[in-house]
């Protein structure tokens, strides 16, 4: 029984020290949370990042497993934000094919969706005394994660708070989106998805393809263009009002 023990306290230690480790546990808890929203009957509560975010984190706490070695394994994936970043082309190639006379309410919807995304979050962040970091990280975080962690180098602020405050906007943007549209009247498909594409950026994308191929398609042309404009105007709009 000791031998055992032992055997499996070695095997332990191994895994613990590879990578792979961290890679296989990022995979499995997405897709734990897949399967429970799939059960739920896709009900947004049940959003499958949210999950999967609870399960890492309670796991790498359990085992004791420091964040930077977590990343060690972890890394393969976030590599691939920025393929998932040049691939954006795609669906706005697509989405402008079928807009026909919506450019105009849709480029009002991004610039305004946009601005208030920024606006409102850092206003709240400044009234309640947060630090310059915070508050930086408040104006990269209005677009997807990977354009947003690459604005937030250029302003000089933390471009992993930054991923933090982007994925916690789309995770809830994803879960409470639909009440909100509800709530609002918005019924239409192409209206909805463009609005969780900009508000909720990938996760709020994914959220919207799972529902309806329309909402999906135009939540990823939301998601692209804001992603672009965000990434033009956000560094420029931020030094001309600090003066810099």
């Amino acid at each position: 029984m000791q031998t055992v023990q032992t055997e499996i306290a070695e095997i332990w230690v191994y895994l613990s020290g590879s990578p792979l480790l961290a890679l296989f546990l990022t995979l499995a808890a997405y897709h734990v949370g897949v399967t429970i929203y799939e059960r739920m009957g896709r009900n947004p509560v049940y959003n499958p990042v949210a999950i999967a975010v609870v399960i890492v984190a309670v796991a790498i706490s359990v085992v004791g497993m420091p964040y930077p070695k977590y990343f060690e394994g972890a890394q393969f994936v976030h590599f691939l934000l920025g393929t998932a970043t040049v691939a954006l082309a795609i669906p706005i190639y697509r989405g402008f094919a079928g807009l026909g006379g919506r450019v105009v309410p849709l480029l009002v919807a991004l610039l305004c969706g946009g601005a208030t995304s920024i606006i409102s979050s850092v206003a709240i962040a400044s009234l309640l005394g947060a630090d310059g970091q915070i508050i930086g990280g408040m104006y990269a975080k209005s677009v997807t994660a990977p354009i947003g962690m690459g604005i937030a180098e250029r302003l000089n602020v933390s471009p992993t708070l930054t991923a933090v405050f982007a994925v916690c906007t789309g995770i809830l943007g994803a879960i409470l989106g639909r009440f909100v549209l509800d709530a609002i009247g918005s019924k239409a498909w192409w209206q909805r998805g463009f609005a969780l594409g900009i508000a909720a950026h990938g996760i709020g994308t994914s959220r919207a393809f799972s529902v309806n191929k329309e909402a999906g398609t135009y939540a990823s042309l939301g998601m692209g263009l804001n992603g672009v404009v965000g990434a033009v105007l956000i560094p420029l709009g931020v030094k001309a009002a600090l003066g810099t």
